[in-house]
């Protein structure tokens, strides 16, 4: 009988004391449940990703120290341990690999082959890659080891040139193990089962997938590690959270169920980041202006969520055109999330603001500029209350208000966090249903009534930018499938002038979105993760 025991821990980039004990209170529940193989995530000890830390000689000696820090503590126990080791030969300085560490000694390593550097990933920067393949024994089994990315060849077009899971086909083992650091996006976790089972039947056993979990910066890792045959989950930890999962070569759990919806997921990944980027960057209380419109509504949600209403500030800040029910759509929401409501009207303010520039633009009509100036003063109070108390601006704008501009520089950009950067607006609507779906916590009149900056007297999106539901799909089909503007309007039977329209504001607000505040990655392709698009050029901007 072979019991593994996958540790699914919440790690912090850099923190080495912070780490090894998670890792060595994980060597305890292991041998309390009477197992014998311990398997961390990838880089466990540093943390993923950790970057440009990398560079830093005192990582490397950190990394070291902390192994033989637990070496004691593995008597009688084999641990798989995520980690980094310096490279003696040429190429990059280091390997990305996997500490093989038994009975309190460090036996040997394996390095990961294939780096990823495409996307949110720069692993070649920093990696030299591995050249051979890892079988141990344990408990009389042959057990092959490998490191997230390697697993992922046949899913990859061939971007790499070897294939380390046809390497192993030779070996015949008993179970393939894989130290993960895979990233949250919506649908990835059925896409790694998949990739798993498909594996399992090449190599005919058993694949154990342990993944990190938590968030750091952008990246959201929702855990989900789990162990499967060719044709069923043999077991799976809980996502987004801390867990553990425990294989039993001959007592298979139950298999679990995969029934999460979009909403809920994006839900539960979004809740995740922002209390790890909270917690871990060491601010307690949250600041959010709140304009009883949709988006600010669900950040509200999330980040209370997250941190616990007592430490969220609501700041109300109307202007001439704020509309009575918007003004009452936020008193309502803070009384439904129980979180404190500050009013300031911007009235005065704003008015201040037209006096001054009303000799210069006296024979100039009003447009964008009249209605970025009230964003941008409710930034400057936003900023403000952060400076004085320490709280942390959360922005409130959305995928689609990126992708067309539409967030105003140093007004709803203002912020340290953008939550729903990654949400379109069809996305934040089906969150906060879902949100209701038992109780109405967000009032239904914001849901209901028809999205508006209130900028300017009975001002709609629709105005100026086309159906949610028409223009969310040209950028889905832009940003993340890459369709050019024919494709996308043959596809989904549009006029192509509408989308190129969309397309070429898509590419001209880019200067907008590299100077906003970092988002949370929750698809495929988010702007502020892995979306590396140059502001100067003439790509679809005509």
């Amino acid at each position: 009988m072979t019991r593994i025991f996958l540790t699914q821990n919440n790690y912090i980039v850099g923190k080495f004391d912070h780490n090894t004990q998670k890792i060595l209170e994980s060597i305890d529940l292991a041998r309390q449940k009477e197992c014998s193989l311990i398997v961390t995530s990838e880089l466990a000890l540093l943390g993923y990703p950790p970057k440009d830390l990398l560079y830093y000689p005192s990582i490397l000696a950190e990394c070291e120290k902390a192994i033989e820090n637990i070496l004691p503590h593995t008597k009688g126990v084999t641990l798989l341990l995520g980690c980094v080791r310096k490279n003696p030969g040429q190429g990059q300085p280091l390997f990305n690999s996997c500490a093989i560490i038994t009975d309190g000694k460090l036996v040997d390593y394996y390095d990961k082959w294939l780096l990823p550097t495409y996307d949110v990933f720069d692993e070649r920067r920093y990696f030299a890659p591995g050249k051979k393949t890892k079988v141990i024994e344990h408990d009389g089994k042959k057990i092959a080891l490998s490191i997230c990315e390697d697993i992922w060849y046949d899913q990859l077009d061939n971007l790499y040139e070897n294939d380390p899971i046809s390497e192993i086909y030779s070996s015949h083992v008993d179970f393939l193990i894989n130290l993960s650091a895979s990233p949250f996006e919506l649908h990835k976790l059925k896409q790694r089962i998949s990739l798993c089972q498909n594996i399992s039947h090449k190599l005919s056993c058993p694949v154990l997938f342990c993944n990190q979990v938590g968030g750091n910066d952008s990246l959201i890792f929702d855990g989900y590690s789990f162990a499967t045959d060719s044709d069923h989950l043999l077991g799976m930890s809980r996502g987004f959270i801390e867990d553990s999962l425990i294989f039993d070569s001959e007592k298979p759990l139950a298999a679990p169920s995969l029934n999460y919806s979009d909403p809920e997921q994006l839900y539960n990944g979004l809740v995740l980041g922002l209390r790890d980027y909270f917690h871990k960057q060491n601010f307690s209380k949250a600041l959010i202006g709140l304009s009883g419109g949709i988006d600010s509504a669900l950040v509200a949600t999330l980040v209370s969520k997250a941190i616990g209403p007592q430490n969220v500030v609501g700041i109300s800040m109307p202007s001439r055109y704020s509309s009575e029910h918007s003004i009452q759509d936020a008193k309502s929401l803070s009384r439904n999330l129980s979180i404190e409501l500050l009013e300031m009207p911007i009235e005065k303010v704003h008015q201040s603001y037209l006096d001054i520039f009303e000799a210069p633009f006296k024979d100039l009509p009003e447009d964008v500029t009249e209605e970025n100036i009230q964003s941008r003063i409710r930034g400057m109070i936003l900023m403000a209350f952060s400076n004085k108390w320490g709280h942390l601006v959360v922005s409130c704008g959305n995928k689609s208000e990126m992708a067309m501009g539409y967030a105003t520089l140093y007004g709803d950009l203002t912020g340290g966090l953008a939550a729903i950067s990654d949400l379109t607006k069809t996305q934040v609507y089906a969150v906060s249903k879902w949100i209701n779906a038992k109780k109405e916590i967000i009032p239904a009149s914001i849901i209901e009534k028809a999205p508006s900056a209130e900028l300017k007297p009975n001002q709609k999106d629709s105005d100026t930018l086309p159906d949610y539901a028409i223009l969310d799909q040209i950028i889905v089909d832009y940003i993340q499938e890459h369709l050019e503007p024919e494709e996308i309007a043959q596809k989904n039977k549009l006029q192509i002038e509408l989308v190129k329209e969309a397309v070429r504001k898509i590419h001209l607000s880019e200067y907008k979105r590299r100077q906003a505040p970092i988002g949370l990655k929750v698809t495929q392709k988010a702007f502020s993760s892995g979306w590396q698009l140059p502001i100067v050029h003439a790509h679809h901007k005509d």
